[in-house]
């Protein structure tokens, strides 16, 4: 199983493009379940009218040998009347589909998490300073680590530890999404026209 990120944009396109990228994103998700991949929108940017975006950004899931979502990276040709401007004639409107690696640094492995005791502090009287049972976890490939004493059990001290650290490292990963995404909003405006690896057309 591989997890991919997966940008769909309007790019420099005028509404209809942003209309035609919330279309794509539609079809994109319809054709994620049909196959039985799990797809998430882990970021949506609105665009002017209701119904439109400028872009998405979409968490997939495949199994090893799939070319989904593959098959959707390249500028997609929506063909549609506009609703906007009532004799407009143009009826071709690009959008763009690309696909991003998302960092392996920040996939959650439970073998990846080394956990410490260390003593306790703060008020609790002689015992807090003799038995260590405070738990510190810290998160290896980011060197994030959090600690827990809130309890006299070090192994719910563990217990607590292990969350908070969790929560703590998909924290770090959703800024870091966050930061790709930015980053992305490059692509987001270098959206090339033509050649289109798919085309929808809707009717006339």
């Amino acid at each position: 199983m591989k997890t991919k990120l997966v940008q769909i944009s309007s790019g420099k396109g005028p509404a209809e493009c942003e209309r035609a990228a919330a279309r794509v994103l539609e079809k994109f998700l319809k054709e994620a379940r049909s196959l039985g991949i799990r797809a998430e929108v882990l970021h949506k940017t609105d665009g002017y009218f209701n119904g439109t975006i400028l872009s998405a950004l979409v968490r997939v899931e495949i199994p090893d040998g799939s070319d989904f979502p593959a098959a959707w990276e390249g500028s997609i040709l929506w063909i549609a009347s506009s609703p906007y401007r009532k004799f407009h004639k143009r009826r071709n409107w690009f959008t763009g589909c690309r696909v991003f690696e998302l960092p392996p640094a920040f996939a959650w492995k439970e073998k990846e998490v080394r956990f410490e005791t260390c003593r306790s502090s703060g008020p609790g009287g002689q015992n807090v300073n003799k038995v260590e049972t405070a738990v510190r976890g810290i998160h290896l490939p980011t060197g994030i680590q959090v600690t827990a004493s809130d309890s006299r059990s070090q192994h719910q001290n563990k217990q607590l530890c292990r969350q908070r650290l969790r929560a703590k490292v998909e924290e770090a990963h959703m800024q870091q999404l966050q930061q790709l995404e930015q980053e992305q909003w490059l692509e987001h405006h270098a959206l090339q026209r033509g050649n289109p690896v798919k085309i929808f057309a809707e009717p006339l």
